[in-house]
């Protein structure tokens, strides 16, 4: 069986926030918090969307009225999985547990 590496990505409220670079750490940090106790090996980045106009790469994050909406990648490998699919649910339940109420969305299932 298999090994993969399923990217899961996660839409993060942030309250209070004065910039968008504070609401990416503080994302960061609080999605570090709740999965370190029980889903430490997943690794956590800011998420990226290209420009439809200019091509570059922007911040996925929108702070609006001091309050931010953080996109982060959340990455974990799955070992000896049966399928893409069996890996990404199986993902997708370990870090739903650490993060509730936290919406998840696979992006990306690659075989290892």
């Amino acid at each position: 069986m298999p090994d993969y590496l399923v990217i899961l990505e996660s839409a993060w409220v942030v309250r209070d926030v004065k910039s968008l670079d504070d609401a990416i750490s503080v994302a960061i940090s609080e999605a570090g918090k709740r999965l370190n106790p029980s889903a430490k090996f997943v690794e956590i980045e800011s998420g990226r969307l290209c420009c439809p106009y200019c091509e570059e790469d922007l911040h996925s994050a929108l702070v609006v009225a001091d309050t931010a909406l953080v996109g982060l990648l959340l990455q974990m490998k799955v070992f000896r999985a049966e399928s893409g699919e069996h890996a990404a649910r199986i993902a997708t339940s370990v870090v739903g547990k650490a993060v509730r109420d936290v919406p998840l969305k696979v992006q990306e299932v690659v075989e290892l």
